[in-house]
């Protein structure tokens, strides 16, 4: 009698190396350095210090902004916010009234700034988790409400200018020849790290992202937490205003718009998916700057507002079908 032997040919393990260079970050860091080449070559100038410093400051606008986005993305449960913009611009209003030009000012400006975005944020977790509306529709009217308000009172006219020490900190050098702003950034990005990674916070974060029931069984305060994501990321956006009229030196009522859809694409392309519950704040600062010199060479090739955002609706498409579908979406 002859014994038969099967033999199971297993699938070659994938190359360290490549797996190393599918990491979103990686793939990210990759196209910065392309997309620099890119524009150098279409517009000598683009890639000199002078000019990625500019993209720096421009960049960590959107990070900080886009920080409080990834925290309520992370959250799972199709977590969104589209109300962001509006926080930016109602925050650069009243930062701008409050200061007025006065350096004494600055303080007292900020704290009102956040309040104002915890309270908006506040609203925002309630309808979400206590009235149980989407995330998508809850946001997406307050953002609609903000935006009355503002053309309300101000009309769309310029209210108020920045304080002139807050103008400094944003544009001017600080330390090591940066701008405040861009030190502030990167404070945002160590604290986001170590919440995400080494805090109980961070890990419920996570938790309620990858599996909401099963985080509720566990114990974890899945309405506070989530309610909390929306507060931060009210927090985030309205630091984002104060930081814009530094930037600018006054105030417009739809100052803060070009910021929602932008937060969004730089969470998705830093590899969070849009389903929640993996990713981190790394690799979102990436993607803010990644999308930063993407549109600086579509201004640099004179493409108009409107087609920079066709160009960002679509790019958020891709990477939805690359990233965000990692996973079913959970409700």
């Amino acid at each position: 009698m002859t014994a038969t032997t099967q033999t199971h040919s297993k699938a070659p393990s994938p190359s360290p190396v490549l797996t190393f260079l599918k990491q979103p970050l990686v793939v990210a860091l990759i196209l910065i350095v392309a997309l620099l080449l890119l524009g150098e070559t279409l517009s000598p100038g683009f890639a000199s210090a002078q000019q990625i410093l500019r993209l720096l400051i421009v960049a960590a606008l959107l990070g900080i902004v886009a920080a409080g986005q990834n925290l309520v993305i992370l959250g799972g449960r199709e977590g969104i916010d589209l109300s962001v913009g509006g926080v930016i611009s109602l925050s650069a209003i009243i930062a701008g009234n409050v200061m007025n030009g006065a350096d004494s000012a600055i303080v007292p400006a900020v704290l009102a700034c956040m309040a104002a975005g915890a309270f908006i944020g506040l609203i925002n977790g309630m309808g979400v988790t206590l009235l149980r509306i989407p995330p998508l529709v809850m946001t997406l009217g307050m953002l609609g409400v903000l935006q009355g308000l503002l053309v309300v009172v101000r009309n769309g006219i310029p209210s108020g200018f920045a304080a002139p020490g807050l103008s400094r900190f944003v544009t001017q050098p600080f330390l090591l020849g940066l701008p405040g702003i861009i030190w502030l950034w990167v404070a945002i990005g160590l604290l986001m790290a170590f919440m995400l990674t080494r805090t109980v916070y961070g890990h419920r974060i996570y938790a309620i992202g990858s599996n909401e029931q099963a985080a509720y069984m566990a114990g974890v305060p899945v309405k506070a937490m989530r309610i909390s994501l929306f507060m931060l990321s009210g927090v985030f956006a309205a630091i984002t205003g104060i930081c814009l009229l530094g930037y600018s030196g006054s105030s417009f009522a739809n100052v803060g718009e070009q910021y929602m859809l932008a937060s969004i694409i730089a969470v998705v392309f830093g590899g969070t998916p849009l389903s929640g519950g993996k990713g981190g704040y790394t690799g979102t600062m990436a993607g803010a700057l990644l999308l930063v010199i993407l549109q600086g060479i579509l201004t640099t090739v004179h493409i108009d507002e409107s087609g920079r955002q066709m160009v960002f609706g679509a790019t958020l498409l891709l990477l939805m079908l690359f990233y965000g579908r990692g996973r079913a979406m959970r409700g």
